[in-house]
């Protein structure tokens, strides 16, 4: 398999970015908030077995599936008259501690929380039941620094969080090339600096950071400061495609309203076919939600920039997941995980075969 990936154990937010940065994190607001979406489709037909479905996702266009399906009414035209409540997070141990605790019902999020959350209950709490995206990840640099990958030696690359997807894909991407790091600190052969996304484009303008290894919009954000793409991560994958959102569900949810999982996955399944089929209008659409939920949209030069890197797609890559888990215990992340079980893909296969659609595989990491 050709080198990176990705993987793991979110952790809480990586305290440190620069204590220059501490002030700016505050003032963003960026962390384990959660916000309600106030705008809300009306339901409408007949109810389901639950009145409502409780929604989780990110304000990212990794999360685009779940932006143009709560904006354009689709998931909800799926759901009838079962509510779609959705509620937006910043970060993935706070949609995880959510869905825990009973506060969400169904999540879309990305593969190392989905690991870190399924391990850490023993596979008691969530499973896997379909994708989303995937791509989506640049390694983005200071051009007057950085002009070749080997000169990412002795430079500050920024990542999202310790032992995040992008970190472990930098992580395993960095011995790959016999460099050293120490995974905990960072420390090494490239100084590995843990920043929040919404603070690396200001640590990049001050000169804090000399490139980062992150996902979108963020990456492209750092272009339109003058950074320059020198390495996509899809092209590290085979066929280019890996992991990067998932959807995930409460099991106790999944046992306890079948239909209303059915029914959702039929809404993202219609929601993706929509984008891929409408590219101009589905990001338009994504824009006009981020707007709706942030108060501002992404400017055109960040978001034509970003969306062609980001691939939409129900199959849930499950090989690569497993593949980023093996990444995570490599690079002393995280202790070799039992995994089996984590994906249950029988709804959303009996969705796509009624479709008409191709079935999509659980790597062998289905219930048995």
């Amino acid at each position: 398999m050709p080198a990176t990936t990705r993987t793991t154990l979110r952790r809480g937010i990586a305290a440190a970015a620069l204590p220059l940065l501490i002030g700016a994190l505050a003032s963003c607001g960026y962390g384990s908030e959660s916000k309600n979406d106030e705008k809300k489709v009306a339901a409408e037909g007949k109810k389901l077995s639950a009145d409502t479905v409780r929604l989780g996702y990110f304000p990212n266009l990794t999360h685009a599936t779940a932006l143009v399906g709560d904006q354009e009414g689709i998931l909800q035209k799926e759901l009838g008259g079962t509510n779609l409540v959705p509620t937006t997070f910043n970060a993935g141990p706070s949609e995880i501690e959510a869905l825990n605790a009973g506060s969400i019902d169904i999540g879309f999020i990305g593969p190392s929380p989905s690991i870190n959350g399924y391990v850490k209950t023993k596979g008691t709490n969530l499973r896997i039941i379909g994708g989303s995206a995937s791509g989506g990840v640049k390694l983005v640099v200071n051009p007057a620094k950085i002009k070749t990958l080997d000169d990412l030696k002795g430079k500050r690359i920024a990542t999202p969080q310790h032992g995040n997807t992008q970190d472990v894909a930098f992580l395993n991407w960095i011995s790959e090339k016999g460099w050293k790091v120490d995974a905990e600190s960072g420390k090494g052969d490239v100084s590995v600096v843990r920043t929040d996304n919404k603070v690396t484009p200001n640590a990049y303008a001050s000169g804090a950071i000399d490139g980062a290894w992150v996902p979108e919009p963020t990456a492209s954000k750092l272009v339109s400061d003058g950074a320059k793409v020198l390495l996509d991560e899809s092209d590290l994958w085979p066929d280019k495609k890996f992991v990067i959102t998932n959807i995930i569900v409460s099991q106790k949810f999944l046992k306890a309203h079948p239909d209303v999982v059915e029914a959702f996955l039929r809404g993202t399944v219609k929601t993706n076919e929509w984008i891929n089929a409408n590219p101009d209008k589905a990001k338009a659409s994504a824009n006009a939600k981020l707007k709706n939920l942030s108060g501002k949209a992404l400017g055109a030069k960040v978001i034509d920039a970003a969306w062609p890197s980001i691939q939409f797609t129900n199959d849930p890559l499950a090989a690569t997941l497993q593949a980023q888990a093996d990444h995570a215990v490599k690079a002393g992340l995280l202790e070799k995980p039992e995994l089996s079980g984590i994906y249950d893909l029988e709804p959303l296969n009996k969705v796509l075969k009624a479709a008409g659609q191709p079935e999509v595989s659980d790597a062998g990491l289905g219930v048995k």
